[in-house]
């Protein structure tokens, strides 16, 4: 009969060295059956929301955590049951990777074997310390390619062996290693024998809802009762423990404050970027410069691209020109799309730039940026800007469109404040900030008129920029957005 096998997938390493990520909801549940690549999970990395196909075809055994639940890289999270004769489809094409390779051994599969007549299945382990072969696919971990196979489902009553290592095996008495029928059938669950063995105790037995309920009440499961059948801890069990009714984590009051606070957890986007700032304000010397800008002629012109056919269906906004402003005043003066290595003591000036946008979203504060961004007309750094946005918004960010840029616009002025003082984004060497545009009275041809003005501010590291560099740099920036034609003296 057909052996099947346990595989246990660990969480892998998401990009960008991140050590741990929030189980944010299961698109599988224990007993469904799943295709290699299938997505089984949304899972929230300090910088993003990321799906996470199988690296298996077989059927869903157990899920090890629980939505809202941080994991770290590396700890298992569910187990499949396949067929020991392949657990994942080696003629499949996997799904695109974004580039990053998963550590050693997150993402790697732990067998159990198992028989239909209760026999281990022995002849099916893999070598300890064969190498796997693998390939690239949505999260950067790759499905280890073997024998192809179909997953089977286990007969009620079937008995699961635990696999006992090749070391251990030889370690005992011949006597031990003949087959021992059981008296009856029993059935080993993979997670109780792997407790029993490490001496843990036992996980308190409730269903999903309950343990969300628990979670969000702030309530440790295994101090609950249960009186459910055989010792199930209910909705009921859980509310009456805690005397108070279902209510989100987000919105606890603090009971010893009398309800006077609000507490919300520390993770996610909010605490990388508090990290983040946090490291970048201690670290690079930020130096700020302020211009006010009179950008009557950038608004008129931004009127008329609306107007113009060439540009219909495009979105244009004052970000969308002072976007494009940034790029070619970066062409004379690159010292501010520059890096500090520190490792290596080097400058590391940067031949192409990645644009990033800072972009307020539900889940915080994030700089995605546009990859290759000067090599873009108006029209794709447009087409460019909205899908990034939009993106952002819908918290869809890959880890790699947020990595590797090497400049930044934060534009403060959607918010209708005029100027501040903008921390560089870790690795970068300036971020520019764009206020809001204003009527306001000006000068002009020694007559006071009223004109739409800005004000630019700009932050530089100066370690990498002097303050001649920075200076002509907003000059530059502010001479564009005065009189468009001005980028005519410039490329």
């Amino acid at each position: 009969m057909t052996a099947t096998m346990i595989k246990e997938f660990r969480l892998p390493d998401l990009g960008e060295g991140l050590t741990e990520s929030e189980i944010l909801s299961w698109k599988v549940a224990v007993g469904d059956t799943v295709t290699l690549n299938q997505v089984i999970a949304e899972v929230e990395t300090a910088k993003a929301v990321v799906e996470l196909p199988s690296p298996f075809a077989g059927v869903v055994a157990e899920l090890h955590e629980q939505p809202g639940t941080v994991v770290e890289v590396g700890k298992p999270i569910v187990s499949f049951e396949v067929d020991d004769a392949g657990s994942t489809n080696g003629g499949g094409t996997p799904a695109a990777g974004n580039g990053s390779a998963g550590s050693g051994t997150a993402g790697e599969g732990a067998a159990v074997a198992t028989s239909a007549n209760g026999a281990p299945a022995a002849a099916a382990a893999e070598p300890v310390g064969a190498p796997a072969k693998r390939e690239p696919n949505l999260v950067g971990y790759g499905a280890v390619v073997e024998h192809s196979g179909r997953p089977t489902r286990r007969a009620r009553g079937q008995v699961r062996d635990i696999k006992v290592p090749t070391a251990a095996r030889s370690e005992a008495p011949a006597a031990q290693e003949a087959p021992v029928t059981p008296e009856a059938p029993a059935i080993v669950e993979p997670a109780a024998a792997r407790r029993a063995e490490e001496g843990s105790p036992e996980r308190p037995r409730s269903t999903p809802p309950v343990r969300k309920l628990a979670r969000d009440l702030g309530i440790r499961l295994e101090v609950v009762r249960g009186t459910g059948p055989g010792g199930l801890i209910t909705r009921e069990d859980v509310q009456n423990f805690s005397g108070a009714t279902e209510a989100p984590a987000e919105a606890r009051v603090a009971d010893a404050q009398g309800g006077r606070e609000t507490r919300t957890p520390i993770k996610g986007v909010r605490k990388f970027t508090a990290a983040a700032m946090v490291h970048s304000a201690f670290t690079a010397p930020h130096v700020t410069e302020f211009l006010t800008v009179d950008v009557t002629a950038t608004m008129e012109l931004l009127a008329r691209l609306k107007g113009n056919r060439a540009f219909e269906g495009y979105k244009l906004t004052p970000l969308t020109i002072a976007a494009k402003a940034v790029l070619v005043a970066l062409g004379n003066n690159p010292s501010l799309n520059s890096r500090w290595d520190e490792a290596s003591q080097e400058i590391v000036q940067f031949n192409y730039v990645n644009l990033g946008i800072a972009a307020a979203t539900p889940r915080g504060l994030t700089v995605p940026n546009i990859k290759d961004a000067d090599r873009l007309t108006l029209r794709e750094l447009s087409t460019a800007l909205t899908e990034l946005t939009d993106t952002a918004r819908a918290g869809k960010t890959s880890p790699a469109d947020l990595s590797g840029g090497t400049i930044s616009i934060t534009n403060i002025g959607v918010f209708g404040i005029d100027a501040g003082t903008p921390i560089l984004n870790p690795g970068e060497a300036a971020i520019v900030a764009l206020g809001a545009v204003r009527k306001a009275p000006w000068v002009v041809n020694d007559e006071l008129a009223v004109r739409q003005v800005m004000s630019l501010s700009l932050s530089f590291d100066h370690r990498l920029v002097d303050g001649e560099q920075g200076s002509r740099f907003l000059a530059d920036l502010g001479s564009i957005l005065a009189d468009p034609a001005m980028v005519m003296t410039m490329i």
